[in-house]
């Protein structure tokens, strides 16, 4: 059930931890809604001396022109910090229209996949058919400057914002590839980004990537499944790098394999949230394989653990990424108030059945069969699989 909170002119958006799951890890479901059931804390936040430097502020700061709403947004952001939570977040009008947008499946801009664990951005994919994959940017490539700003540093939110912009304006890009320095002049476009794949494998095995459980990802998996697994004799679902999104879509995508029982389920101050297996089966039979790795988190472990403990699959990979909690937006208005932010990091604690063997790589092996998959080259399959997407985000 997607439940969405209309949000008007500057509404302040929180997202907040609001529970654990009970023997399986629990999403971050960024953009979903949940009414507040749980018990309210009694105790109460002394204002007095936020408001008495809000005061002094506007009275004596040298400069008049202060803007409240700057002065308002740091309030709850300095609030929110204070939690020490990484998975409590502030976001201004602004950054949570991005954040809409990129669980939406689509924005405006060039199509890539940035990397930010150096200093430089790094591209780790394109976008097939964007400017980005156009103009030749490559993955590996270093993005140096957009426009004359140096980069080095920044945050995968600040690289969206100079990255991204209106339909049809141009971004200028300095990349550094190898020892070479290049520019690249791209207008932005209107990218579309599935977020579901597949291709038919070896011997007659669907292999079906998810990249993120967007508000899209329901329909397009149970689309892959209607078209692809006729004349299948299994599947792999590779959730590698995937680092979650939407609960629902989770649970959509379970539903497909498991005929009865419970998805998962989430505990927080409410209590016990019970997800109940959907209606549409659609691969309840079919033998499968789910690829994970260090990457895979949040709806990516709701999935893979799920069909773990449902013994409907054999997990293959490394550890993954054990968020262990859940995630909803609040907006800060007197009906829609925040939740708890109390959090367990039980998770699900059995690891992968299998791991893979010395010296073979999931990428490796796909490599070998990229022409069969109608993308092109080698090269081209492992820009469609980038493997180091905990720290990758689609900032242009």
């Amino acid at each position: 059930m997607n439940l969405r909170v209309a949000l008007r002119g500057g509404a302040i958006v929180l997202i907040l931890v609001v529970g654990f799951v009970a023997g399986l890890y629990v999403d971050q479901a960024y953009p979903e809604y949940v009414p507040y059931i749980g018990h309210r804390s009694t105790s109460r936040i002394d204002l007095t001396q936020v408001q008495e430097a809000a005061r002094l502020i506007q009275a004596d700061y040298v400069d008049s022109n202060v803007d409240p709403k700057k002065l308002s947004h740091g309030t709850v952001q300095g609030l929110v910090s204070s939690l020490g939570d990484p998975y409590t977040i502030y976001f201004d009008p602004e950054q949570y229209k991005r954040l809409q947008q990129s669980y939406q499946g689509k924005y405006t801009g060039i199509g890539i996949y940035l990397s930010f664990s150096t200093g430089y951005p790094a591209i780790t994919g394109t976008v097939p058919g964007s400017p980005a994959a156009l103009a030749g940017l490559k993955s590996g490539d270093q993005i140096v400057k957009v426009g004359d700003k140096d980069i080095k540093g920044v945050t995968a939110d600040q690289a969206t914002a100079l990255i991204q912009g209106p339909e049809g304006t141009k971004v200028t890009l300095t990349i550094l590839r190898g020892s070479e320095t290049l520019t690249f002049t791209i207008t932005r476009a209107q990218i579309q980004v599935p977020t579901v794949r597949s291709a038919t494998v070896g011997n007659h095995v669907l292999y079906v990537r998810i990249y993120q459980f967007a508000s899209n990802t329901s329909t397009e998996f149970s689309a892959t499944l209607k078209n692809g697994l006729p004349g299948s004799t299994a599947m792999v679902l590779d959730l590698r790098g995937d680092p979650g999104g939407f609960i629902s879509a989770a649970d959509d995508v379970i539903t497909q394999f498991v005929t009865s029982g419970e998805t998962f389920e989430t505990h927080g101050r409410g209590g016990v949230n019970r997800h109940q297996v959907g209606s549409q089966h659609g691969a309840s039979t079919v033998p499968l394989v789910v690829l994970v790795d260090a990457n895979s988190a949040s709806a990516a472990e709701i999935v893979a653990g799920s069909l773990q403990v449902h013994q409907r699959a054999k997990l293959v990979g490394t550890t993954t990424f054990g968020k262990g909690s859940v995630q909803v937006v609040s907006a800060q208005w007197p009906d829609n108030r925040p939740q708890g932010s109390d959090a367990g990091r039980d998770g699900h604690a059995r690891q992968s059945d299998r791991r893979l063997r010395r010296g073979t790589t999931v990428a490796g092996l796909c490599q070998r069969h990229a022409a069969q998959c109608g993308i092109g080259s080698a090269a081209g399959w492992v820009d469609w699989l980038p493997r180091n997407r905990r720290a990758v985000s689609s900032a242009g």
